[in-house]
């Protein structure tokens, strides 16, 4: 139930298996949080929730699937992620350790020795952190490596690691992809994975929009024979009375009013208690040519993170966690037209931004972003042609997964980085043996890579089709 990723991943493992497999989504198109469309003017393809793709790149699902075949065509932008400072700079991740660090100056050996050693790594890592929790891990060391530096706090990480204001924003920029404030637990673990995956497998995008790659996943499950039907909305376990197992691509919540008479009381008890996260006010711009950034890396870069300093970007996320909003908060910025001409007209641009907000916000942070990239990128508005914006109950009604606007499914923090849904050596099942939850709110979380779908489909396959 359910074509996002982590749903169509789970029929494809299942159809490849040999289970005759039925996929059942809700609205007109598959595609969940991966979807594109033309949101403000004709010609101009935006990303309607992901557009940058680092965990597609390095999940090991996702590895062994035809996608190229069935037209995904990954683009490396020439910079993966670019942080621009007051003083006209820009502090960058490239694609190489080396370079990175040489262009960080003094903090450079510290980045070679945290996130360097972590690319390095991540070979030996990437099956343990794609996996369950409890799962044994088949290199100790290196993992024990990266849970050391991982627990730290990304704030207290940054000041402790690095030296610059430059590295320390660079560093505070990834860790705030965790919608968490830089003081909690395990915020570096975030700043560590996704600067790590810069240099080992890119940000890239995939040619056309995001959409190319669940019409791919698609067109890999009907070629081993599984069916997709649309617009059909799973309110009650009798929408799927013939199915002999169900896996639901959905959020607890979902999930306990759907199947709840089929759940121990205890389990029940732990999915009310999931938590929610913070929400996301995403602006969606067709523009009549680039963003006129000042610092000229920001102009090669997939991804422009747009928050200033560490301390900038502490105090916006830890505003956000008390349930308030920055006057400015640290936004996100995707710039695919710049390297895949299909998203827009001849000499035209797209820009994908967002900032994150209380769950279920109510309140119109367009001025905000736009008032941050303006701050870095002085005539960004008078390049707006159009602007397409999303609240949190847009953002809901668009895929009611994502649950006052959290787009992670979840929050990612404390033990629930680890208890999605529950801690258990197998998160995917239920009580239920013929029941078992494939969403974000599993392990490894949110993201484009599949992986909680595969999992959750392993687990079908060893409880009820072994």
């Amino acid at each position: 139930m359910g074509a996002g990723p982590n749903g169509l991943a789970a029929a494809i493992e299942l159809a490849r298996s040999g289970v005759r497999v039925t996929v059942l989504e809700a609205e007109e198109t598959i595609g969940g949080g991966c979807r594109s469309a033309e949101l403000t003017l004709p010609g101009f393809v935006h990303d309607v929730c992901s557009a940058i793709h680092p965990l597609a790149a390095a999940s090991p699902f996702f590895a062994t699937l035809p996608l190229a075949r069935h037209g995904v065509e990954w683009i490396q932008p020439g910079v993966p992620v670019a942080h621009p400072l007051d003083d006209g700079t820009a502090a960058v991740v490239h694609r190489s350790v080396e370079r990175t660090a040489a262009d960080l100056g003094e903090d450079g050996a510290a980045w070679s020795r945290t996130v360097g050693t972590v690319a390095r790594d991540l070979p030996k890592l990437r099956s343990t952190v794609t996996g369950p929790p409890l799962a044994f891990p088949r290199h100790p060391v290196a993992l024990a490596r990266f849970g050391l530096m991982s627990i730290v706090p990304a704030r207290a990480f940054a000041l402790r690691a690095f030296r610059t204001e430059r590295a320390r924003a660079l560093f505070a920029g990834l860790a705030a992809h965790s919608f968490l404030p830089l003081d909690a637990l395990f915020t570096t673990t975030f700043a560590l994975m996704l600067g790590s995956t810069a240099h080992a497998v890119g940000w890239p995008l995939p040619r056309g929009g995001s959409q190319t790659v669940v019409d791919a996943l698609a067109a890999i499950l009907r070629s081993y024979g599984g069916e997709i039907v649309t617009r059909h909305r799973v309110r009650t376990m009798g929408d799927v009375s013939s199915a002999g197992t169900t896996l639901f691509d959905v959020t607890p919540r979902q999930l306990e009013r759907i199947a709840g008479d089929r759940l121990s009381d205890g389990y029940r008890s732990a999915l009310r208690r999931y938590r929610y996260g913070p929400g996301v006010f995403k602006v969606d711009y067709a523009l009549s040519g680039p963003v006129p950034w000042r610092a000229p890396a920001c102009a090669v870069a997939g991804t422009v993170h747009v928050g200033g300093t560490l301390d900038e970007i502490a105090k916006a996320e830890a505003e956000v966690a008390r349930g308030g909003h920055p006057q400015r908060p640290f936004v996100l910025v995707a710039q695919q037209s710049l390297f895949d001409r299909t998203r827009a007209p001849e000499g035209k641009h797209t820009l994908w931004a967002y900032c994150h907000v209380p769950n279920g916000s109510t309140v119109d942070m367009t001025q905000q972003i736009e008032a941050q990239v303006e701050r870095f990128a002085p005539g960004f508005g008078s390049r707006i042609l159009a602007r397409h914006v999303m609240d949190t109950s847009w953002v809901e009604g668009h895929n009611e997964t994502l649950v006052g606007g959290d787009i992670s499914a979840g929050s990612h923090g404390g033990i629930q980085l680890f208890a999605r849904p529950t801690l258990s050596r197998d998160p995917y099942a239920t009580p239920d043996p013929a029941l078992y939850i494939c969403s974000a709110a599993t392990p490894p979380g949110g993201g484009v890579h599949g992986m909680c779908g595969f999992h959750a489909a392993r687990s079908a396959l060893k409880r009820a089709f072994a």
